[in-house]
């Protein structure tokens, strides 16, 4: 696996691209007029497309009807000297359809504790907790 990162502008604004041509722009999102995400923000998205893709493909597999996917990931940082790390992510999923509640919290169950490397990389330093909520019910 490999990326390249491009400046493209005389400040923070940077392409990263992957091997297959698809790219982000991360800039520093503290200046004024940022036209990309951060590096720290681009940890988060990780973390949701990750564990996305695992949930999305699982209930698939067991035939489940998802109408609607969403994830929203809230991450704590803490300071450790100069920088500031994540203490804690956590990740909430909403699901619609016809989606038997038991199967999309296991689904979320396997993603974080058997599949999702992006969570398995923090993991060691960060606390990763996860919610399902399928048609508006909390599991």
């Amino acid at each position: 696996m490999k990326i390249t990162l491009n400046r493209i502008n005389d400040d923070f604004l940077f392409e990263c691209t992957n091997s297959q041509g698809n790219s982000i722009l991360l800039d520093n999102t503290s200046q004024p007029g940022a036209k990309g995400v951060s590096p720290m923000e681009s940890v988060l998205m990780a973390v949701a497309g990750c564990s996305g893709i695992d949930v999305v493909a699982i209930l698939k597999k067991q035939r489940q009807e998802i109408t609607g996917f969403k994830a929203e990931v809230e991450g704590e940082r803490v300071p450790v000297d100069d920088a500031k790390p994540f203490k804690s992510v956590k990740v909430r999923f909403l699901l619609e359809g016809n989606i038997d509640p038991k199967k999309a919290l296991k689904a979320a169950e396997l993603s974080f504790e058997k599949y999702c490397s992006v969570s398995k990389t923090l993991e060691p330093n960060v606390e990763i907790g996860y919610e399902v909520l399928v048609n508006g019910e909390k599991i």
